[in-house]
């Protein structure tokens, strides 16, 4: 369907396999190969799940062939991520057949959702186990070494992994993702994820503040924030209640050298605090993913999403007079039920109002367990969804290129990831903005806060040149 709540699915990082950290120096005798799909959140599930392998004795590997235990990582939101996982599944039965002890396990959103039709469907899976179930693991790689079957797939009202320290695999080392909650108790009608991942829970905000502030030591720069909808963060401890916009605070507080974003916010939630803490601090990004999902009131009612066209259109009015820089992207679904050419009119309309930065752009396919599949008839034609997508998606190229255009021959901090992939004698970075900036390498390095004049740009990549360090 699409990649509703925290967002991102990078396309480039779709089946991803981590490998060992640069610095990693132990040996292990069993290794375990991972893949991730679908949204960030996944992504930092799977740092979670190494750190618990690594406890049991696993080291991660990139090579599937010396790997004892496979995992792959699932997302169910969108139709496409399952029909890659299952045929990936079939791709590892050679594996399986030349080393019969090899053990085999489906993690995430496609492992809640399907449960043990899984092991009945995919005769090489050995695991199944849904997201709240990651601390089980090493008892099930135990009892599937026997030849066991194992599936647990129960959802928890408390579980967060605020305890574990994720393992990082793979990163830059400048840039983390940090989970502070779990769960969404928006019944949004076209997700899956309330069902998948459970209700809302809240990570208890020392442990937050202790994993990036240890990052920050580390030598990463920049942490974001992630929850399904991290506005609805709400911690009680004794006398002590914290809400996301006093968590931001704290993490903003750990050092001004620390960038701080955060994802994914629903429009019902963010708040004025929120607001006024982003625009205090210097080191928290100007930028704010709002999913609109579609510019139409009555679909809105139909998706449930707790708001109007107005209503939308008043908070980002609000975000702009108090963040006057602040980029803004968004989410958008072309096609759900009984959208009308009037309907998307309107969300055409919304996007022009808007002028959105960067936006995630999907034609709608329904999603079995889903209220929409319960209540509604997905009746829009394929060929008109597809259309409707093409239209969203040409509009939003030309404000994408007008946003990168009112940059050029201006001055950005960028902080280095690294070097380009185009060029070894160039650097990428990002603004707070969240814009991608390529500029020389010169004495720059990964890491370090750079001063960036923008010369020239595309529709994505903004291209400048270094005024000095920051």
């Amino acid at each position: 369907m699409l990649d509703q709540v925290t967002k991102v699915h990078d396309e480039t990082r779709q089946g991803e396999a981590y490998g060992p950290e640069a610095t990693e120096t132990q040996t292990y005798t069993k290794k375990f190969y991972i893949e991730s799909y679908g949204c960030q959140m996944n992504f930092n599930d799977s740092e979670i799940v190494a750190s618990i392998l690594k406890e049991d004795g696993f080291g991660p590997t990139r090579n599937v062939e010396d790997a004892s235990l496979i995992l792959l990582n699932t997302c169910s939101i969108r139709e496409k991520a399952e029909v890659t996982v299952r045929k990936r599944l079939t791709e590892f039965r050679k594996l399986k057949q030349r080393n019969p002890e090899l053990l085999v396990g489906v993690l995430g959103c496609m492992a809640e959702r399907l449960k043990s039709k899984l092991i009945e469907e995919e005769k090489l899976v050995d695991m199944v186990v849904g997201p709240d179930a990651y601390r089980t693991l090493p008892a099930l790689i135990e009892e599937a070494e026997t030849g066991q079957k194992t599936v647990n797939v129960l959802l928890s009202r408390e579980e967060t992994y605020g305890d574990i320290n994720p393992v990082r695999l793979d990163t830059n080392g400048v840039t983390a993702f940090v989970s502070i909650m779990r769960g969404c108790n928006n019944m949004c009608s076209f997700c899956v994820v309330p069902f998948t991942r459970g209700r809302e829970r809240s990570r208890d905000m020392d442990s937050i503040i202790k994993e990036a502030t240890d990052m920050f030591n580390r030598g990463y720069r920049e942490v974001t924030l992630l929850g399904q909808n991290v506005d609805s963060y709400y911690w009680v401890s004794e006398d002590i209640t914290v809400t996301f916009a006093n968590l931001l605070e704290k993490v903003a507080q750990i050092s001004p050298l620390l960038r701080v974003r955060f994802s994914t916010s629903h429009p019902k939630d963010i708040t004025d605090e929120v607001l006024f803490v982003i625009a205090k601090y210097e080191n928290i990004c100007n930028y704010i993913h709002l999913p609109v999902q579609s510019g139409s009131t009555r679909i809105l009612q139909l998706m449930n999403r707790t708001y109007t066209r107005e209503w939308y259109m008043k908070k980002i009015e609000r975000i702009r007079e108090i963040l006057p820089d602040c980029a803004l992207s968004t989410d958008v679904i072309t096609g759900f039920c009984t959208e009308t050419e009037e309907d998307h009119q309107e969300t055409l309309s919304m996007m022009d109002y808007v002028k959105y930065d960067l936006a995630y752009m999907f034609f709608y396919s329904e999603r079995p367990g889903t209220l929409a599949a319960r209540r509604y008839q997905d009746d829009i034609p394929e060929d008109v969804k597809r259309r409707r997508l093409a239209e969203v998606v040409e509009l939003h190229r030309g404000h994408s290129l007008l946003s990168m255009q009112k940059d050029v021959g201006k001055t950005f901090k960028v902080l280095v990831e690294g070097t380009s992939k185009r060029s070894e004698e160039h650097l990428f970075g990002r603004t707070d903005q969240n814009k991608v900036v390529i500029f020389p390498k010169e004495d720059h390095k990964k890491g370090e806060y750079v001063w960036v004049k923008v010369e020239d740009c595309t529709a994505g990549t903004l291209l400048g040149i270094s005024t000095g360090k920051a």
